[in-house]
């Protein structure tokens, strides 16, 4: 089975090819970041139109990578939800009219489902059951993950993601966008311990998180200070440790409550060098997928797709996208 896996949930476009038995034979990705900078944040209608500019010379590019012809595709995988409506129309337009131009099938794949099971693209995946930190700028949540397919919500953010907090505290603080990355290159020269800052939700039982007081009380703390290179960097700093902190005893609760022995990590907030290392102070086996696919990406929509193929799955003759879609849904389909 060798599917082509297609991302279009927000404001990157992904292309990739999977194959059941030689793995991943190629990928690509474009950034909209330069293109939404102007604006702070993602513009969904501009995210939409370049995403059918691009789309289109990634599938050619991404075929040549593999020294492919169309039709040596055994199916199509495209995003078909959570994200941006108009996005994720893109994508699922694209795909489901390329698999019947090829009279191929084609299925949707959750997004998350696609960020839950990237690890399983690195050379030592892990193996079933693990509990999953997904932590990006839409979504922050505990995952039970016992098999293929068998997702138990355990816990998730009640008002922002990490990420979203990430990236409204770095534009408080006067950083570029996007904010996350921006916030952790000055919180390496800040000093973490200088202010006090609040573990939220750390105080109660439960596995849910909670964000936005935290980014509260950064920008009182902010509002109070001389508002100088150290004073924010030393704000980056304590800012990042408060949510690594947070990050790393609910995933320790997690671990404990399901007795598993292995944590996955998945989501672009993955990438961040503090997070990741105060999650491997763990009792557990942490794994991480490399940086490139802790963002958005085809590579986990091909080999999700594939999975999925593999075990019968097919869209019908319609185009479906859905800007809303619990994870825990995916469990209810028929396998």
């Amino acid at each position: 089975m060798r599917v082509l896996g297609i991302e279009t949930s927000c404001d990157e476009t992904a292309v990739a090819v999977y194959d059941a038995n030689r793995g991943l034979m190629s990928h690509r990705l474009y950034s909209q970041v330069s293109l939404h900078a102007d604006y702070g944040g993602v513009v969904p209608e501009l995210a939409s139109r370049d995403h059918v500019r691009k789309l289109l010379p990634l599938v050619t590019e991404v075929l040549a990578d593999a020294d492919l012809d169309k039709k040596q595709l055994d199916g199509v995988a495209y995003t078909a939800g959570p994200g941006l409506i108009g996005a994720l129309f893109v994508g699922a337009a694209f795909g489901r009219t390329l698999a019947y131009a090829l009279g191929i099938p084609a299925v949707g794949v959750h997004h998350m489902e696609g960020h839950l099971l990237a690890p399983m693209l690195e050379p030592e995946p892990p193996e079933f059951p693990f509990v999953a930190l997904l932590v990006s700028g839409g979504h922050t949540m505990l995952v039970n993950v016992s098999a293929f397919g068998q997702y138990q919500l355990l816990g998730q953010t009640l008002d922002d993601a990490a990420g979203e907090a990430f990236d409204k505290t770095a534009k408080l603080l006067g950083l570029g966008y996007p904010g996350g990355p921006a916030l952790a290159a000055i919180a390496k020269s800040g000093d973490a311990s200088r202010f006090s800052f609040p573990r939220p939700m750390t105080d109660r039982p439960g596995l849910d998180f909670s964000f936005s007081g935290l980014k509260t009380h950064t920008a009182v703390l902010w509002q109070a200070q001389q508002q100088g290179d150290q004073e924010k960097a030393d704000i980056a700093a304590g800012f990042e440790q408060a949510v690594a902190d947070t990050l790393f005893i609910k995933c320790k609760r997690a671990l404990q409550s399901t007795g598993t022995k292995t944590l996955v990590i998945a989501g672009g907030v993955g990438a961040n060098q503090r997070l990741r290392r105060r999650l491997s102070q763990l009792q557990a086996r942490v794994v991480f997928p490399r940086p490139e696919f802790c963002t958005d990406n085809g590579a986990m929509i091909a080999y999700v797709g594939c999975q999925r193929l593999l075990q019968g799955m097919r869209e019908p003759m319609s185009i479906d996208a859905r800007p809303r879609w619990s994870l825990e849904d995916v469990s209810n389909q028929t396998l």
